[in-house]
């Protein structure tokens, strides 16, 4: 083994003190919630500074073991060489998987210490700190992932040959739109959905699960999904430049992984609406929050932990998929939890007057998104599942993908113009006639005309 350099003692020192502060902020705002000690919440905004300083502090500390070419440091072995363009060397951070868990982490932190930053006057809320609780306990779990399965300043055994040890990062991942925007936008998505996600606890933990919660979440989640949306774009280019599938989309089980939140997001930013302006599918809209941020870890988890075989993943590590599925099963038992014991809260101030209606059209297209995430799901996991039953992996291709998804794709966009044309509450015959003459005649007429 190489003597840890300065690089690695200043990377896990940052971790360590990140760790430190994520817990003890989790740990004093509870308190200081459960007591209303309002002096005490106003000391935690620190933590969170401190804990996004452990961060950028170990984020930094890679950066320059990169930049020069620290081999004391294992993951610069991983990742790095001397033939390495320096863009590409300044990108390998997140070119492997012990390098892309501390990328999260630091948006992770960034995003904790913005809502810190945002709801400053506000900490004293329960609902606020409920939810900048379970910021810091998730940070907490990626500062615990980050010094140890995925610790990327774990010292680096002595190769016989610098010059030849190390082939730098995968020929695939050096290329300019996806080492540069890429992995940074998509996790701007993926980490996002935290904040939705947190808020949703704060309401359930509190009670307050009527409509005010969403307005805090209902920005932050359609600033994720816009992230995410941009990421799957700039990933698909990539596989069309780079790949050569001969398209920009071929179901790989980490294009589906990136999919599924998507989709369960998109549900949730229309079914918002309703709930805004008829008080309805406050379930609906609760358990579309918590499947979006538990899909965006199982995501994770499908890239990392060797499940399943994919151009895009990280490789298999058996601690590490242990204790992502301990976290998931904690956030579905919680979340959850919270959910059945809220439930005559969470019931609707008003019915569904009429399936002619918006209301309507948007429960139709969340059962449809929803379906569609199960679907991706059932079959992306399929010939792990296969395996595990039969002994034999079952593939699963395109082909079937594009069998059932493309007519639920029609469904979907049949409801993108039919939905927003009708009324709220009950469409009327006069509604239809209106809204529908024109939309249809044009139809008719361009239809006929291809």
């Amino acid at each position: 083994m190489l003597a840890e350099g300065v690089n690695g003692l200043v990377g896990h020192s940052a971790l360590i003190i990140g760790l430190a502060a994520s817990v003890f902020g989790a740990m004093a705002l509870a308190t200081a919630t459960l007591l209303r000690d309002q002096r005490l919440v106003r000391v935690v905004q620190g933590y969170g500074w401190v804990a996004l300083v452990g961060a950028v502090g170990a984020a930094v500390a890679m950066e320059r073991a990169l930049i020069t070419r620290d081999w004391s440091v294992g993951y610069v072995q991983k990742v790095g060489s001397y033939d390495t363009p320096a863009l590409f060397n300044f990108t390998a951070l997140w070119s492997a998987l012990e390098g892309s868990i501390l990328l999260w982490l630091l948006l992770l932190a960034m995003y904790l210490a913005i809502v810190l930053r945002r709801y400053r006057e506000r900490l004293t809320d329960p609902l606020v700190s409920w939810a900048v609780v379970t910021m810091f306990a998730v940070t907490a779990f990626f500062f615990f992932l980050s010094l140890g399965p995925t610790d990327a300043f774990r010292q680096g055994v002595v190769p016989a040959n610098f010059d030849t040890c190390c082939s730098g990062p995968n020929p695939l991942l050096q290329n300019h739109v996806l080492v540069l925007f890429h992995p940074p936008i998509l996790y701007l998505g993926y980490v996002g959905f935290t904040v939705p996600f947190a808020f949703a606890i704060g309401a359930l933990v509190t009670g307050r699960v009527g409509e005010g919660w969403l307005l805090e979440t209902r920005r932050w989640a359609l600033f994720a999904w816009g992230f995410l949306t941009v990421g799957i774009v700039l990933g698909s280019w990539w596989s069309y430049e780079v790949l050569g599938w001969g398209g920009a989309w071929a179901w790989d089980p980490v294009e589906n992984a990136a999919l599924m939140p998507w989709l369960m997001a998109t549900a949730f930013l229309h079914s918002v609406m309703v709930q805004e302006r008829r008080g309805m599918l406050r379930i609906w809209n609760v358990s579309l929050v918590i499947i979006t941020f538990f899909l965006t870890i199982f995501g994770t988890f499908m890239t990392r932990s060797g499940v399943v075989q994919s151009v895009h993943a990280f490789g298999e590590d058996v601690e590490l998929a242990r204790l992502f599925t301990g976290f998931m099963v904690a956030i579905l038992v919680v979340s959850f939890g919270f959910v059945f014991y809220r439930l005559p809260l969470l019931r609707s101030r008003n019915e569904l007057d009429s399936w002619l209606s918006r209301e309507a059209a948007f429960l139709v297209n969340n059962w449809v998104l929803l379906f569609s995430a199960l679907f991706v799901l059932f079959a992306t996991m399929f010939p792990t599942l296969s395996e595990a039953v039969t002994g034999e992996r079952l593939t699963v291709g395109p082909p079937f993908f594009n069998k059932w998804m493309l007519p639920i794709g029609l469904i979907l966009l049949f409801l993108t113009g039919y939905g927003p044309l009708l009324a709220w509450r009950k469409s009327t015959l006069s509604n239809f006639r209106d809204q529908f003459l024109v939309p249809t005649a044009s139809a008719l007429v361009v239809g006929g005309a291809v």
